[in-house]
C-alpha cells in the first residue's frame, strides 16, 4: 500500500473511517479511562456541572430576574437545556485539542485522522447518559409526562453530536496551526452560552430576529430538547429548519478544510 498525501480541496474517504472504527472506540474508551482516573467524585462530574449551573440560574434569572420559563418550573426549564448544552460544550472543548493532543501517534503511524476529532465525541456520551438520567428524575419530580415527541430525543442527541463535530473540525484544524485557538475556545464556549436560549425561551426573540438566530445551531437543539421533554418552546419550527441547514454547511466545510490541512499535522503538531 502506498500512502499519499491528500492534493487540492477534497471530501475524505469515509468507508477508510469506518475501516478505522476500532480505532475511533479505543480512543474513545481511553479518554473516558483517563478522565475518571485517580478522581474522588468519578462520574458525578458529568452532573456536578449542570447542575450546579442551573442552581445559579434558576436562583438570579428565575428568581431575581424574573425570566418566564413558558409555564414549567425553571429549573427543569434550565436543566433541560443544559444537559445537551453540557455534551456540546465538552465535545468541543475535548475536539479543539484532540489534533494537537495526539502529537506522538499522528506523527509516528497513518491512520485518518478524522478518527481524532470523531473519537472526541463518543467519550462524552456517558456523561450526557448520566446528566439525561438525572433530568428524567426530575421529571418524574416536577410531574412531567413524556409524549411521542419524547422518541426524537435520539435525533436530537446525533443533531447535538452532528453540530459539535462541525465546529470541533474547524477548531481542531486551526488549533493545530494556531497555538493561540485554544485560549480562544474557553471564551468562545462562555460566549456561546449566553447566546443559546438556555437561561431564557427563544420567545423572547423578536420575530423578526429568530432566522437569524436561528443560525446559532445550539439554539435549534436547546429548543428541540425542550420542546420534546417539557412540551414547551416553539417545536420543530423555521428557525431549528435554519439551524439544521447551518450544521449541515458547517459541517461540509469543516470537513474539508480538515482533509486539506491534514497533510500538515504531522509537521505542525
Amino acid at each position: 500500500m502506498i500512502i499519499r498525501p491528500s492534493r487540492g480541496w477534497s471530501f475524505p474517504d469515509l468507508r477508510e473511517v469506518w475501516a478505522y472504527r476500532e480505532l475511533i472506540y479505543f480512543f474513545a474508551w481511553r479518554e473516558i479511562k483517563v478522565r475518571y482516573k485517580q478522581t474522588v467524585l468519578g462520574a458525578a462530574w458529568a452532573v456536578i456541572q449542570p447542575l450546579f449551573t442551573m442552581v445559579v440560574f434558576t436562583i438570579f434569572f428565575g428568581n431575581f430576574a424574573k425570566i418566564p420559563s413558558e409555564g414549567v418550573p425553571y429549573a427543569i426549564f434550565a436543566y433541560t437545556a443544559l444537559v445537551p448544552w453540557s455534551y456540546f460544550a465538552n465535545a468541543v472543548s475535548q475536539a479543539s485539542n484532540s489534533t494537537a493532543g495526539q502529537r506522538g501517534i499522528i506523527t509516528k503511524v497513518y491512520f485518518p485522522r478524522l478518527v481524532i476529532p470523531i473519537s472526541s465525541l463518543l467519550s462524552g456520551l456517558p456523561d450526557f447518559a448520566i446528566a439525561f438520567a438525572v433530568l428524567i428524575a426530575m421529571m418524574v419530580y416536577y410531574g412531567i409526562l413524556p409524549t411521542f415527541a419524547t422518541l426524537l430525543v435520539p435525533l436530537l442527541l446525533l443533531f447535538s453530536m452532528t453540530t459539535a463535530l462541525a465546529v470541533g473540525l474547524w477548531l481542531s484544524a486551526l488549533n493545530a496551526i494556531y497555538r493561540d485557538v485554544q485560549y480562544a475556545v474557553p471564551f468562545l464556549i462562555q460566549f456561546w452560552l449566553f447566546a443559546t436560549p438556555i437561561a431564557y425561551p427563544s420567545s423572547l426573540v423578536p420575530a423578526r430576529w429568530r432566522p437569524i438566530y436561528g443560525i446559532n445551531p445550539m439554539a435549534g437543539v436547546v429548543e428541540g430538547f425542550r420542546w420534546c421533554l417539557l412540551g414547551s418552546g416553539t417545536g420543530l419550527d423555521s428557525m431549528f429548519a435554519i439551524s439544521v441547514l447551518a450544521v449541515f454547511l458547517l459541517l461540509i466545510t469543516g470537513v474539508v478544510y480538515f482533509r486539506h490541512m491534514e497533510r500538515e499535522f504531522a509537521d505542525l503538531v
